[in-house]
């Protein structure tokens, strides 16, 4: 694939997880555990992203979020092109050092 013809995406996932009983806990800690084994890194409480290439990486991730859904709760996810992503506004707070902005020549994909 020719970098004129990748399209990075920002493949955002947003949570609200029950953490009542301890079987609700676990199941919270394993979901979180395999945002951040996948790639994807916290941008606040209970939202993760993660940039993919392409609308097949983008189904790939898609179908592993859905393999990897907690029993309850509410989870959706939201793909943005790396455009749009980059467009956000920080209202309040410091970006992260993982927000540093970065162009399409500089993200490594394994």
């Amino acid at each position: 694939m020719s970098l004129a013809t990748r399209r990075f995406m920002r493949l955002i996932v947003f949570f609200d997880l029950p953490t009542v009983t301890k079987a609700e806990k676990r199941a919270y800690t394993l979901f979180r555990r395999f945002l951040l084994n996948d790639g994807y890194d916290m941008l606040q409480w209970s939202v993760y992203g993660r940039v993919v290439n392409g609308l097949d990486a983008e189904k790939k991730h898609l179908n592993r979020l859905e393999a990897n859904l907690p029993p309850a709760g509410s989870v959706r996810s939201l793909t943005v092109t790396e455009k749009q992503f980059a467009s956000m506004k920080m209202l309040v707070g410091k970006p992260k050092i993982q927000e540093k902005k970065l162009n399409s020549n500089q993200i490594l994909l394994f």
